[in-house]
Parts: C-alpha cells; structure tokens; sequence
C-alpha cells in the first residue's frame, strides 16, 4: 500500500508563489507517475501537471509557464513549484501517484493524497 501526504498548500496573495509537496511512503517497489490534480468549487477535478519517471511533463493550459512539477525519486516526493498565482487558481490540490505494487501480482495502481487548500486572493 502507499500513503501520500501532502504539505504547503495556504493562502496567498495573487501574483505569489506556493510550494506543494507530496511524499510518498509504503509498501510499493517503484512509482512510475507522480501528479497534481485540482478542484475547485462547483467544478469537475484536472490535471494541474504530470511527470513521469522518465522525466516527461504535462500540463494544463492554463498554468503553462507558471506552475513547474518536478520529483525527488530517492525520497519518493514530486513537488509543484506554483507562481504568478491568480485567484482562479484556488482550489483543493490533489497528489497522485501510480506505483507498482504487489497484491497478489505486480501492478500499477493510483494513489491519492488527501488534499491541500490554496487560495489566492485578489
């Protein structure tokens, strides 16, 4: 099993910056992609940034060029650096992670961390 928890979500004024990080701990053999996910109120979760093991990144559109994940794999953390915040970025971010693990057999599975407040006031 894996237990994911995460730390620095806040409140912040628009126009600055937030850290979020995520470690992960447990009984998994590796982790193939690490990941941060959004909700805000009244709307459905995205995909805020991905990155995989190789070092592959993904997106939202709308934090191109704000918002950076990267991933420290000996301590098994991916963090996302948050800058130029603007208010429309409030939301609960979620970590999530695919690890391999073994339950019965190897497979991947998908973790989630129990969230973090950010909220960017105008």
């Amino acid at each position: 099993q894996v237990q994911l928890v995460e730390s620095g979500g806040g409140l912040v004024q628009a126009g600055g910056s937030l850290r979020l990080s995520c470690a992960a701990s447990g009984s998994f053999f590796s982790i193939n992609t690490m990941g941060w996910y959004r909700q805000a109120p009244g709307k459905q979760r995205e995909l805020v940034a991905a990155l995989t093991s190789g070092g592959s990144t993904n997106y939202a559109d709308s934090v191109k060029g704000r918002f950076a994940i990267s991933r420290d794999n000996a301590k098994n953390t991916v963090y996302l650096q948050m800058n130029s915040l603007k208010p429309e970025d409030t939301a609960v971010y979620y970590c999530n992670v695919e690890a391999l693990v073994f339950i019965h057999a190897y497979d991947f599975k998908n973790y989630w961390g129990q969230g973090t407040q950010v909220t960017v006031s105008s």
